[in-house]
């Protein structure tokens, strides 16, 4: 009978197909599959199935290897000793055909760790892709828990789970040395004579497995555990992390059958409130499976913070004790830092910040996040930035948290308010250099993680999320002056990215924190800040009214400046309420006291403002020299922008087309180096419109188009290009 190894070589080069080609087709790696050919490999069925399908061999090939030992069966000399995989292993499709195809790679390293925090899964990921590939070594697969964490059992020491091995390798008592050292060297000499699976299950740390997994072998070890075990210098690394969302409603609705929630939304909540983690939604099915509770009564209960845990328990299994396992493993300074995170916002915390929110310099937060990170209580990527799953921040706030003292809590707060206030004024600063800010009192940041206008606008775009929540965590903590500067001081970027929501939520937050601290001043300008927000809203009757309460507050604290600043902003409120005449007078008045005092951005607003009103009441001459003289004293890229989109359009209701256009092209390009979407789809919104006046329909279309394509609204409330192009004569 001829050699399994030559007749696959020789079918396949008959075949025209290379390894590569091979090894696409039947799911092994191109290494493997050439030592297979060169007789270095032993083969089992389930390769010679897939080589002879692939190849059309009829079956010839897999004839070759007949006597081999089918997956799951016990071979001469071998053991099986892998526990049942069960009935609901779904999902991990991908990573079951990675990890299998590691365990088959000569090319990798004996020894692999399987890890990821607790619940995701990791065993039964492990004993399937063992199962997988346990027909290609003849002495078997054995199964072996270390109880590294195991609720209420004590892990085996080094040298218990070397003598328990040999045991099971059948090794009589009486050959067992009485050293470690003696069990670590017999070990050693017994995987190197065979060729098996060891899964060593639930392992705490690299000492405890280490005698084990040093020697030389041509067996393979799969190790699970919840720490990264980074000591284990040679092994390989397999992370698991939680399923995706489709595959853990999958994993719902296998486990329970008709008892799983009918709609499919609901079974989505439900399983993003388990986090995807695969133990909580195994534990709400097993709940599903036993009655008693309707899925919107269980969705609730999972959305409560307060009620999470206790609904992912039932009796046997529960997510809180698998978690408090990996916590009281902690030392005393981890526990606290663990704690101190549920107090930052449910998002990615910056390194600096966790270091203001725990006050430790830099290598010390280091170290206590590096040890939380192996530990998969935390997560920690390339950035630096630091993050918590949802069910480990509802832990953590739970149970790690009040182990941290009152004072310690409000301290650490107020350290990561005031970091985080004081790194977005310099943010601001850069951004908008020429804006007022009222001064905080703290001191700059020693590093901020930007460096010029660009890089400042995008570190405010991926925190503005944080920086909002921060808001309210100022009010909550007692901080009402670091909540209503720092809402303030993100008006800015808010105004910038049209984010009303969080603009407003933020400032009636601010609001209620500046009255409670008596500040009518500051009262005042977070009133002002609110009227902008409805202006641009599109609701002008709302920001009339916060304009004129800011003005009264202003006039409370006898502050020049901010009343200046509310009879400017109640005139634009007044503007878009259609009152062009009174809005023209007080901007015009206003203008005055801004060339007096040198407020060079407020003039061109305030030109801005008085070119649309004398647009309204079709004094043209005047609107021309107001949007003119505003772009010639815009200091800011994006305030150049907005003034020639003023430009284009005073040309535009003057008839003057093709200066109309001239000029939008112009703000197009002034946007799109200002990084502004919404100025640029002013302007492509504003060529549509010119070009429809022309008669020019298939060109207005395409501007209109490309103007829809960014992700900005068009209020025609507020933005007279959007108005106008929903007039009924551009209509289909």
């Amino acid at each position: 009978m001829p050699d399994f190894g030559a007749e696959l070589k020789r079918r396949r080069m008959s075949a025209g197909m290379s390894l590569t080609g091979l090894a696409a087709s039947v799911h092994f790696t191109k290494g493997y599959l050439s030592k297979v050919e060169n007789g270095k490999a032993r083969v089992n069925r389930d390769l010679a199935k897939a080589c002879d399908q692939a190849l059309g061999a009829g079956g010839e090939l897999l004839a070759l290897v007949s006597d081999a030992v089918s997956p799951g069966r016990r071979s001469a000399g071998g053991i099986v000793g892998l526990p049942d995989g069960g009935r609901y292993f779904v999902g991990r499709e991908t990573e079951l055909e990675a990890l299998s195809a590691r365990l088959l790679d000569p090319d990798h390293a004996p020894v692999g760790v399987v890890h990821g925090m607790a619940g995701a899964g990791k065993t039964a990921l492990a004993v399937a892709a063992a199962r997988r590939v346990a027909g290609t070594f003849p002495d078997g697969c054995l199964f072996f828990d270390l109880r590294g964490h195991t609720p209420g059992a004590v892990e085996l020491s080094a040298g218990e789970a070397l003598h328990r091995l040999l045991r099971l390798l059948d090794v009589s008592a009486d050959q067992l040395p009485a050293d470690e050292d003696g069990l670590a060297n017999l070990v050693r000499d017994q995987l190197r004579r065979r060729r098996l699976i060891l899964v060593l299950d639930n392992v705490r740390s690299a000492e405890q497995i280490r005698a084990i997994v040093d020697g030389e072998t041509s067996s393979r070890i799969l190790v699970t555990s919840r720490g990264r075990l980074p000591a284990l210098d040679d092994a390989w690394h397999f992370p698991v992390e939680v399923l995706p969302l489709g595959d853990a409603v999958r994993l719902l609705r296998s486990i329970a059958g008709e008892h799983a929630p009918a709609d499919d939304e609901v079974a989505t909540e439900i399983v993003r409130h388990c986090g995807r983690l695969p133990l909580a939604v195994r534990i709400v099915a097993a709940r599903f499976l036993a009655g008693g509770w309707t899925a919107a009564k269980l969705r609730d209960r999972l959305a409560d913070e307060t009620t999470r845990l206790g609904a992912l328990e039932d009796g046997e299994r529960s997510v809180a004790t698998a978690f408090t396992v990996s916590y009281e493993a902690l030392t005393a300074d981890q526990r606290r830092l663990l704690g101190l995170l549920a107090l930052h916002p449910a998002a990615a915390a910056e390194t600096t910040a966790v270091e203001a929110l725990a006050g430790l310099a830099a290598g010390e937060a280091d170290r206590l996040v590096d040890r939380l990170h192996d530990a998969h209580l935390v997560v920690r990527d390339e950035r630096g930035y630091v993050e918590l799953h949802d069910l480990m921040r509802t832990f953590a706030a739970k149970h790690a948290l009040p182990q941290v003292k009152q004072e310690d809590r409000e301290v650490a707060v107020r350290r990561l308010v005031e970091h985080l206030v004081a790194l977005t004024v310099a943010a601001d600063e850069l951004a908008e250099p020429y804006r007022f800010r009222p001064s905080t009192g703290l001191p700059a940041p020693a590093a901020v993680p930007f460096s010029d206008a660009e890089s400042a606008l995008a570190w405010l775009g991926a925190q503005w999320p944080t920086l909002a929540d921060i808001v309210d965590s100022a009010a909550r903590h007692g901080l009402p002056d670091c909540c209503w500067q720092l809402a303030f001081v993100l008006r800015a970027f808010f105004y910038r990215e049209k984010l009303f929501e969080p603009w407003i939520r933020t400032h009636e937050r601010a609001l209620e924190a500046a009255r409670a601290a008596g500040n009518p001043s500051a009262t005042g300008m977070i009133l002002n800040n609110l009227g902008m927000a409805h202006i641009e809203s599109g609701r002008p009757d709302d920001a009339v009214r916060y304009h004129r309460e800011a003005r009264e507050q202003f006039a409370l604290a006898h502050d020049d400046r901010g009343a200046t600043d509310a009879q400017s902003s109640l005139a634009w409120a007044r503007l878009y309420r259609g009152e062009a005449e009174p809005a023209l007078a007080d901007l015009t008045a206003v203008l005055a006291v801004y060339r007096r005092t040198g407020r060079t951005r407020n003039v061109v607003i305030a030109l801005r403002g008085i070119a649309l009103a004398s647009v309204a009441l079709g004094r043209f001459p005047e609107a021309q020299a107001a949007a003119s003289e505003a772009s010639g004293l815009a200091q800011l890229p994006v305030d150049r922008a907005m003034s020639v989109n003023c430009e284009a359009w005073v040309h535009f209701r003057a008839g003057r087309r093709e200066e109309a256009a001239r000029d939008y092209r112009r703000a197009a390009d002034l946007a799109d180096d200002a990084g502004s979407e919404y100025e640029r789809a002013r302007a492509l919104t504003g060529l549509g419109n010119t070009a429809a006046e022309r008669g020019e329909r298939a060109e207005a279309e395409r501007w209109w188009a490309e103007a829809d394509g960014y992700r900005v609204t068009l209020n025609p409330a507020v933005l007279g290009e959007a108005a106008y192009r929903s007039r009924p004569a551009f209509a289909e």
